[in-house]
């Protein structure tokens, strides 16, 4: 008899997930075996539950790419990771490995990849089964819990910043103060970054100032990328946009400096409103930007290893998982929200 194990499983887009029983996975040829102890919710969690996207992952499946656990079991041939290591499965859960972008340590654009609890099932169970070759090492000192958020929200946000191609001394602009915008606000001050938190939510402009932004715009206002300008002396040289707003994008290449990135992470549906004119005229880079590489990953555990980076996090059990992806529908998440598997 399949040992089993509680899952949140989609079994229809837009539906509530089902909490049910599931099979214990077996780990084949190249594969591990995760025992769950924490996994954090992502806004890409409630795209995939509603099926929001062009490419559909397929019912039923396990949504979650924030899942972090120690590995029980290891199928032949694994010489990556061993049983008792602690490791993350993120959203980038394989790539082929052969291809240009893979070859160019650019894995997270290969074809062929897999994406964990999208086309792989996830971290909403107590059991998740991973490519070793792909999982997040957990530096030894990172909880369950913290590591989480890191492994999706904060190499997200670690990486858009890198692609800003910004340098300590420079500003950064960091669009939206939510689950990643307050991750990007202590990576780039982390790494030598003066920081302008823009949100249309005073009392998260007030947070962004605790946690060390050197100034805040409230987006709302007819004079915001005015007041951005003024704040770093005529733009920010990057623009980290994080909300999943069309208004926020369109701003956001507004604030840039001449010959700035603005690198877009926020997913919001629609058209992208491009303003050619400024953009050419002012030689702005505009760029998308997508979580980040195994060694972005390390890097970005490194920071929070290191007590430089800490997510704001609301514990919550697998059991609330459809009352949490409510609440992200509502906007009524301060920051990331982590599910604790209850013998973690």
């Amino acid at each position: 008899m399949s040992l089993k194990m509680q899952a949140a499983v989609v079994e229809a887009f837009g539906k509530p997930l089902v909490l049910r029983e599931w099979n214990v996975p077996t780990p084949g040829v190249g594969q591990i075996l995760v025992k769950t102890e924490a996994c954090g919710v992502c806004h890409t969690d409630l795209h995939a539950a509603r099926g929001d996207w062009p490419a559909k992952p397929t019912p039923p499946f396990i949504p979650g790419h924030e899942g972090i656990g120690r590995v029980v079991a290891v199928g032949s041939g694994v010489k990556a990771v061993k049983e008792g290591d602690r490791v993350g499965v993120p959203w980038l859960y394989s790539a082929c490995g052969h291809c240009e972008h893979c070859l160019s340590a650019w894995e997270t654009v290969c074809g062929e990849a897999q994406f964990g609890g999208y086309t792989k099932d996830g971290g909403f169970a107590e059991y998740i089964l991973a490519d070793p070759n792909y999982v997040a090492r957990i530096p030894a000192g990172l909880s369950a819990i913290d590591a989480a958020p890191i492994i999706c929200a904060g190499v997200t946000t670690y990486k858009g910043i890198k692609e800003a191609a910004t340098k300590p001394g420079d500003w950064i602009a960091i669009s939206g103060v939510g689950g990643l915008g307050h991750l990007a606000i202590q990576y780039a001050k982390a790494m030598g970054l003066y920081v302008c938190a823009v949100d249309i939510d005073d009392a998260k402009l007030a947070h962004a100032k605790l946690m060390g932004a050197d100034a805040a715009v409230n987006a709302k206002t007819d004079e915001a990328v005015d007041a951005v300008k003024k704040a770093t002396g005529g733009g920010a040289h990057g623009v980290l946009i994080t909300a999943p707003s069309l208004a926020a994008f369109k701003q956001g290449v507004g604030m840039t400096r001449k010959r700035g990135t603005c690198v877009l992470t926020g997913l919001p549906p629609g058209e992208f409103p491009f303003p050619l004119f400024d953009v050419v005229l002012n030689c702005i880079t505009v760029r998308g930007s997508l979580v980040g590489t195994r060694q972005d990953m390390a890097e970005a555990l490194a920071f929070a290893a290191e007590g430089k980076v800490k997510a704001d996090i609301e514990l919550q059990p697998l059991s609330a998982i459809n009352a949490v992806l409510d609440r992200l529908q509502r906007g009524d998440v301060a920051a990331r929200v982590v599910l604790e598997f209850a013998d973690s």
